[in-house]
């Protein structure tokens, strides 16, 4: 009899202890769905306050016969990075524009440069009494200035220039971008040349970037993807290494299968960051794309060259240069099925 009261008690105590083992493993549940719940509607929220759709017909660039689906169709992004720390935020330059095109259907990822002297005509519409001909830089200035939209009108001068259609952009300023890289860790890249830069955060105080691989944060990041001023940028140019260091940026993103540290999206994508992709196309874009292979990105250059007209420095494309480039980018785009002859473009795997 005793062994049975005693095994009556061992069994209590045992379903007592699964009783709470139950209870405890149910509280941790309930925390990390609640914290999780937290995290995702302060991200989504942080995402709300960055959206700002292109004003456009139906939605969608003119250049298209019908609506992409991210996630599901090939699609261009503009990336804009605005320099306006000198302007207290207002009325910047889009100091760098690249398109990238990405498709599901091959998992390729390509990005192409605009050089930001290009020569473009603005209209009065566009640019007001300083209509005419200026740097497609200027168009995000001018949209601003004169209610035109800063995006919209950065957006359709590429899609002019191009003739390609620019489904979505972001737009990143200095701020943002150092914050990005910081929330990265840091972002690892290979530099080919030496130079130094003015780091603008610190007073003018310089960076210098040795030859080698060398993991660079937030403020040195932006030194290094801004020098045009030294004499090596003639062999290692700026746009060179903005694609380098976007491609590098991407890497460390897909290897952390997320963009950014979750604690600090919601400082970065509110104050810094807009862009016309809302919260649910920033999540199918990650599902869709975070384990590409980021060895096979391409990147496209479009020939010209640099002339003085009337006294100022313009990057004048050749029409070879602009027709072999958009018909690289229809080609991803899936926009048609014409041959291309890449040996008429730079093309960079």
């Amino acid at each position: 009899m005793s062994e049975l009261r005693t095994d009556r008690k061992n069994r209590k105590k045992s379903n007592k202890w699964k009783k709470r083992i139950l209870w405890i493993i149910l509280l941790l549940l309930i925390s990390v769905i609640a914290y999780g719940t937290y995290l995702f509607m302060n991200v989504y929220n942080a995402s709300k306050e960055s959206h700002v759709e292109i004003d456009r017909p139906d939605g969608k660039s003119e250049l298209r016969e019908n609506e992409v689906t991210i996630g599901d169709d090939p699609i261009s992004i503009l990336l804009i990075g605005v320099e306006d720390y000198e302007t207290d935020g207002k009325n910047g330059r889009a100091d760098t524009q690249i398109v990238v095109t990405l498709n599901p259907d091959t998992s390729q990822l390509t990005m192409t440069t605009i050089p930001r002297d290009t020569r473009m005509e603005f209209s009065a519409e566009e640019a007001g009494q300083y209509a005419g001909f200026h740097k497609i830089n200027a168009s995000y200035t001018y949209g601003s200035i004169f209610d035109y939209g800063a995006n919209k009108l950065t957006v359709e001068k590429v899609e002019q220039l191009l003739d390609v259609p620019i489904d979505e952009y972001i737009t990143v300023n200095f701020d943002g971008f150092r914050d990005i890289v910081d929330s990265l860790g840091g972002v690892t890249v290979d530099i080919k040349e030496a130079f130094w830069e003015k780091n603008i955060y610190q007073g003018g105080e310089r960076v210098y970037f040795e030859k080698g691989e060398s993991k660079l944060n937030g403020e040195e990041a932006l030194a290094f993807v801004r020098m045009r001023k030294r004499d090596v940028n003639a062999i290692y140019s700026r746009d060179e290494r903005q694609r380098q260091f976007i491609q590098a940026a991407i890497k460390e993103a897909i290897s952390a299968q997320t963009l950014f540290k979750v604690g600090e999206i919601t400082d970065i994508l509110g104050e810094n960051v807009t862009t016309s992709l809302s919260a649910t196309e920033i999540f199918n874009l990650q599902q869709a794309y975070f384990s590409m292979n980021t060895s096979n990105i391409k990147t496209f250059e479009i020939d010209g060259s640099n002339q003085m007209l009337n006294g100022i420095s313009y990057f004048i494309p050749t029409e070879n240069g602009i027709n072999n480039t958009t018909e690289l980018l229809k080609q991803e785009l899936g926009l048609n099925n014409n041959a291309v002859n890449e040996d008429q473009n730079t093309v960079t795997e």
